[in-house]
């Protein structure tokens, strides 16, 4: 087995589309590539790609672009020549990150050249069809169609245990290994200059309490459990910031939410912020996170908050909370605003206790991707060889 795999790394989001297995998928191509050997991201075109931002080869097939907030685009992976343009590429290994688009066109792939495929299985797809899908017929189709292209695969990745739930109600039957994300922000606690710095930016009193929500805007990331336990907050005469940062489709409503609920005063829009520096900055001067998603199967954020030594509160059992120790590593709620609120309201004063829980969330959750990527790499040896054994 060579040291050195050239690697296809396939995503159906790449910047400009910003979100999750966007990140992922930069962040493995990046490490690959520095070190280990050569990476080549598989993509959908975009009409707004700056693709030459990026020391790595990005190769786009066709797709249908449909103008919205968050930017997606819809691969198109049906052409033969598109087949043999990744068969002539020479790849060691195809790793999918979505069980979309790109994974099919892995499928097809593989029906004219044997290569190994690997899937990560990032996120909970059956809340959008079931969401977003309006017949039972085309949920069907739906289901059937994710569930073949991960059945495909010749070895399935999960990014945390709670994962799996999702991939059994897909119908997916077979085996899986865990392989957790990494985190791109280095460990690093922001300087009391930069938090006064950002703190006059937004008018933030000194000494009050500051939640940071961070991710897309999306109501089910369970938004409004933060925004009704807050409303509580400020009913029962509690000062304090709650920072947004991100962006989604439903922005606009959420921010009518905020209104509605008498909160504008104490929420602080960020607006779409790229620059991971700032975001970084963002981490540093919030006193906690509220993440009290359960659809998200790992949730990067809350690595990151660690990396700036800031707790997270997340709803106990989600697969965000995974590995999380109660008022150790982070702190944990029920999943309903009036246990946020009760929790918010007994530690959001205990300065000592958010910075203890902090430091040791730091220490002992922060996975960096250096060490994630390589543990993926040496996964991927694997995978080779028990392909070619078969």
């Amino acid at each position: 087995m060579k040291d050195r795999l050239k690697v296809g790394i396939g995503t159906d989001a790449f910047p400009p589309t910003t979100d999750g297995i966007s990140n992922v998928a930069q962040n493995y191509a990046s490490q690959i590539n520095s070190k280990l050997g050569e990476a080549v991201v598989i993509t959908p075109k975009n009409p707004n790609q700056l693709d030459y931002k990026y020391d790595y080869e990005i190769f786009r097939y066709k797709s249908w672009w449909f103008p919205s907030k968050e930017g997606y685009s819809i691969g198109w992976p049906f052409k033969d020549e598109l087949h043999q343009a990744i068969i002539d590429m020479n790849f060691d290994i195809l790793h999918s990150h979505a069980p979309l688009a790109t994974s099919y066109y892995f499928r097809r792939v593989a029906e004219k050249k044997k290569i190994p495929v690997v899937l990560t299985y990032h996120t909970k797809y059956e809340y959008d069809i079931d969401r977003r899908v309006p017949t039972k017929p085309a949920r069907d189709f739906a289901y059937n169609f994710l569930r073949n292209n991960i059945n495909a695969a010749d070895e399935v990745w999960v990014t945390s245990e709670g994962t799996v739930d999702s991939l059994r109600k897909i119908g997916y039957t077979g085996d899986y290994i865990v392989m957790p994300n990494g985190c791109d922000l280095p460990i690093m606690n922001v300087s009391e200059s930069d938090i006064a710095m950002i703190k006059r930016k937004h008018n933030v009193p000194q000494g009050i309490p500051i939640f940071l929500y961070s991710g897309r805007m999306i109501w089910y990331k369970n938004i409004e459990l933060i925004i009704d336990a807050c409303a509580k907050l400020k009913q029962d005469g509690k000062d304090f910031r709650l920072i947004m940062l991100g962006f989604g489709a439903d922005e606009n409503a959420i921010k009518h939410r905020i209104v509605k609920s008498g909160l504008k005063d104490k929420v602080i829009w960020t607006g779409k912020i790229l620059d991971r520096q700032e975001i970084q900055g963002y981490y540093g001067i919030a006193d906690l996170l509220l993440f009290p998603s359960v659809f998200d199967t790992n949730g990067l954020v809350v690595r990151e908050a660690a990396a700036c030594a800031t707790p997270s509160l997340l709803v106990r059992n989600s697969c965000a909370a995974e590995g999380i120790t109660d008022c150790e590593t982070g702190f944990l709620c029920f999943e309903s605003a009036h246990s946020i609120a009760a929790t918010l309201e007994r530690i959001m004063d205990n300065k000592s206790l958010l910075k203890k829980v902090g430091q040791k969330a730091q220490t002992d959750i922060y996975i960096s991707w250096d060490e994630a990527v390589q543990k993926a790499f040496d996964r991927y040896k694997i995978v080779i060889e028990n392909f070619y054994k078969k």
